[in-house]
C-alpha cells in the first residue's frame, strides 16, 4: 500500500471530506456542469489535438478549477474558476484581465457575460454553443433553466476534487507506462486518472470520434463524479475499457466497493469513503485494488508496467 504523507498530524477524517448530498446541490452541478463546458469549450478551440483529448480538461488548482496557459496568437490566456471568492477570471499574459461574479444566473446570461469578457481581451474564438455528453442539451445561449449557484456546495465541491486529486496524485507515479495527468473532463463531469498498457483496443461498436480517440488503446482509469448522469450519489470510480472478461466477478477491498453492474465498473460511494478512519487511504486502496484485479484479468504485464 502506497504511503500518504502526513503533516505532523492524522488530516485524514471526514470533517475535510465534506458532505456532498446530490439531492441539495444538483441544480448547482448542472448549472456549474454548462459553465464548465462553455470555458472547456475555449480551451478546445484554442488547442490542437492531443492524444485521448488531453487538449481539453479543466485542473484542479489552488483556488477551483483551470485551464492551464493557452496559447493566444503571439499572448498566452488562461481562465479559472475560482470557488473560494466565487469568480471566473481570465488572465492574458500581457497583463490584460477581466473577471466575471459566479452567483445565481442562467447559463445564458453567463454566456454572454463571459463573451463579452472574451471580448474585451481581444480574444476571438468560435465555439459550437451546443453542451455535449447530457440528455436534452440546451444551446448556451438559449438555456435560461439552469440558473442556481450555492456558494457553499460549489466550494464543497471544489474541496473534494483538491482531496480526490490528492490520492489519485499517489497513486499514479507507481506506474512505468503510459498514464495521463489527473485531469477534469467538463463534458462528462469527473476528475480522472488513467493508466495504459501500451496495447491498442478493438473498435468499439457504435462509437462516435470522441470516444474512438478516448479509447484507442486499453485503459484502466480511476475518478470521480459528483453524481449527475442520473446516478444520483457522489462515487468513487474504477474501470477497464475494453472490459475484460471475468472482471465483474472478482470482489475487492474494502467491502463498502462494489461491483456496479449497470456501469460495468467498480463503484465505491462518496459517503462510504468520507466516513472511513482514513478517507485518503481507504480510496487509495480501492483504486489499487480495483486496479489490480483489472490488469490482471486483462492479462497487462504488470512485470513491466507496474513500479515495485
Amino acid at each position: 500500500m502506497y504511503a500518504l504523507r502526513r503533516e505532523g498530524r492524522d488530516d485524514m477524517n471526514s470533517a475535510e471530506w465534506p458532505e456532498l448530498p446530490w439531492n441539495a446541490w444538483s441544480k448547482t452541478a448542472d448549472t456549474l456542469h454548462m459553465w464548465t463546458q462553455i470555458v472547456g469549450k475555449t480551451r478546445l478551440a484554442l488547442t490542437p489535438l492531443q492524444n485521448h483529448w488531453w487538449n481539453v480538461p479543466l485542473y484542479v488548482t489552488a483556488r477551483g478549477l483551470g485551464t492551464s496557459a493557452i496559447a493566444c496568437g503571439d499572448d498566452a490566456l488562461d481562465i479559472e474558476f475560482d470557488f473560494v471568492e466565487h469568480e471566473l477570471r481570465m488572465r492574458l499574459s500581457s497583463g490584460k484581465n477581466e473577471s466575471l461574479t459566479l452567483r445565481s444566473k442562467s447559463v445564458a446570461d453567463f454566456y454572454r457575460e463571459y463573451r463579452h469578457c472574451l471580448a474585451a481581451l481581444g480574444v476571438s474564438v468560435k465555439i459550437w454553443p451546443m453542451p455535449v455528453e447530457v440528455q436534452n442539451p440546451i444551446r448556451f445561449d438559449l438555456d435560461t433553466q439552469h440558473s442556481t449557484y450555492d456558494r457553499d456546495y460549489a466550494n464543497r465541491f471544489w474541496r473534494v476534487l483538491v482531496r480526490a486529486e490528492k490520492v489519485f496524485r499517489a497513486w499514479a507515479p507507481r506506474f512505468m507506462g503510459k498514464v495521463s495527468p489527473v485531469h477534469f473532463f467538463w463534458g462528462s463531469f469527473d476528475l480522472a486518472v488513467t493508466r495504459f498498457s501500451g496495447r491498442t483496443a478493438p473498435s468499439r461498436e457504435g462509437a462516435d470520434s470522441i470516444q474512438r480517440e478516448a479509447y484507442s488503446h486499453e485503459v484502466i482509469s480511476a475518478g470521480f463524479w459528483p453524481g449527475n448522469g442520473g446516478y444520483g450519489a457522489a462515487a468513487f470510480y474504477c474501470y477497464a475499457a475494453p472490459v475484460p472478461e471475468g472482471l465483474a466477478d472478482k470482489q475487492i477491498l474494502p467491502e463498502a466497493a462494489k461491483w456496479d453492474k449497470t456501469l460495468g465498473e467498480y463503484v465505491f460511494l462518496y459517503d462510504d469513503v468520507r466516513l472511513q478512519p482514513s478517507p485518503e487511504e481507504a480510496l487509495l486502496e480501492f483504486i489499487e485494488n480495483a486496479y489490480s484485479a483489472a490488469a490482471d484479468a486483462a492479462k497487462w504485464d504488470r512485470m513491466l508496467l507496474d513500479r515495485n
